[in-house]
């Protein structure tokens, strides 16, 4: 991919684009440095920087586009599967579409949030997350052996 190539050769190239990406993808009203703070956004552009990852993430991106999920006619994925949509994520599915193919056991709009939720409203998420794993949480008592 030659856009990792350009990203891993020069820092200043690398937060431009990352940082371009946090602009568009937070719900942040065009300001990302005041939702995150800039701290934040130059320690995740420094970890892909000093890692040498950014090509990773990218490929990422890139192999699920070219081959996205794609479920045969009456195949199913049985675990069940949360749903935390926050408004300014990328697109998705409507949820009638997921349900085709996946046990939905729970699905929530989010009242705000973007792609990067863990960082722009991380106790959003984790509320949320708690309220996914709640009802499959085992009880200990069955954890304990005899």
């Amino acid at each position: 991919m030659s856009l990792a190539y350009g990203l891993m050769d020069s820092p200043v190239a690398l937060a431009a684009w990352m940082l371009e990406k946090f602009q568009a993808w937070s719900d942040c009203d065009g300001d990302v440095v005041q939702l995150l703070g800039l701290d934040a956004l130059l320690t995740n552009v420094c970890l892909y920087w000093f890692s040498g990852t950014a090509d990773a993430t990218l490929r990422l991106y890139r192999e699920n586009s070219l081959h996205p999920v794609h479920l045969q006619r009456g195949e199913t994925v049985a675990p069940p599967l949360g749903v935390a949509q926050f408004p300014h994520e990328l697109p998705m599915p409507p949820r009638s579409w997921v349900e085709r193919g996946y046990n939905v056991a729970r699905w929530t709009t989010m009242p705000k949030g973007g792609h990067f939720a863990a960082m722009e409203q991380p106790e959003l998420l984790a509320q949320e997350l708690r309220a996914f794993f709640r009802p499959l949480r085992v009880p200990s008592a069955v954890l304990t052996p005899n």
